[in-house]
């Protein structure tokens, strides 16, 4: 399969205040993000040229530099301007936002005080992270070989660049064998999350979902308890033990790039994505103005 490298495509990226051509958007070999993972980034979707909940991505950006020591340079209402003058510059109205910022060049080593904090937003489409059929099929789990962290091991409250190898290597194992993603079980061995997403279990018309303590609380997450609770759905946030998906009837995920993603099989156990899944699909579709699945395949 040909992949569009990311490094060498046409269009603008925003950096640190100024518009730069896509191929020009560059970081020096010995930035401290690069070394020591001092990087925090965003996720986010433009749906008909609107970003969903922006302003609640940017505020989060700059609270997870700041778990991490360092400063955003920006404030939450000069980053929701970059970042509709990025989705312009390159043309789009459907699109997926990285928002990034990390410690630059100036010092080399664990302490790196006087860095200075570079900053660049960048934009392509991204129409779906699974293929329409795959995911209003379901999706597979494997369970992950690595766990969350305990909140006292590591700044598990930030979208902390570092905190996420564990999980390209748990969806790296998921895919050689088969499987979409992974089930990520927390340090207590409670179910956590995927690889990316949030996860929500359905058991007797109810919604359960672990409780955020040591991953993030996603926005897309917020946004479907929201949406469930609305609709009349009894949602419930609690500590959830892996054996419950024996007694559980639907799961789904929920995240920026995943939207909501039935699950069809975690492990041995194997759900019918049903009446909640298809309900938040069209609730979540109909909030953000993105189209559905069906029409997607289209």
């Amino acid at each position: 399969m040909s992949v569009l490298p990311f490094d060498d495509r046409d269009g603008f990226i925003w950096l640190n205040g100024t518009m730069v051509p896509w191929r020009e958007a560059r970081l020096h070999v010995l930035s401290h993000g690069l070394h020591y993972a001092s990087s925090v980034f965003e996720g986010e979707r433009a749906y008909r040229g609107k970003v969903f909940r922006l302003t609640e991505h940017s505020q989060r950006l700059i609270d997870s530099a700041a778990i991490l020591g360092f400063t955003v340079p920006y404030t939450v209402e000069q980053l929701n301007a970059a970042t509709e003058a990025v989705i312009a510059a390159n043309g789009f109205r459907d699109c997926y936002i990285r928002p990034v910022a990390w410690r630059g060049s100036e010092m080399m080593g664990v302490a790196a005080q006087q860095t200075t904090t570079q900053v660049a937003i960048a934009a392509w489409v991204w129409p779906s992270y699974w293929d329409p059929e795959t995911k209003m099929k379901g999706i597979r789990l494997k369970v992950a070989p690595w766990r969350r962290p305990a909140p006292e091991t590591a700044p598990t409250r930030s979208k902390a660049a570092g905190l996420y190898m564990i999980c390209t290597l748990s969806k790296h194992e998921a895919e050689r064998e088969g499987y979409e993603d992974a089930l990520m079980l927390d340090y207590r061995g409670q179910v956590a999350e995927a690889t990316g997403a949030n996860i929500f279990l359905v058991q007797d018309g109810v919604i359960h979902t672990p409780v955020a303590d040591c991953f993030l609380n996603g926005i897309t997450r917020q946004t479907v308890i929201e949406l469930a609770r609305r609709r009349g759905y009894q949602v419930v946030e609690r500590a959830i033990q892996p054996e419950e998906f024996a007694r559980t009837q639907e799961v789904f995920l929920t995240g920026t790039a995943a939207e909501v993603t039935p699950v069809r099989q975690i492990a041995d156990w194997t759900f019918t994505p049903g009446a909640v899944c298809r309900a938040m699909i069209a609730d979540y579709a109909a909030e953000t103005g993105a189209a559905s699945p069906a029409q997607a395949a289209e």
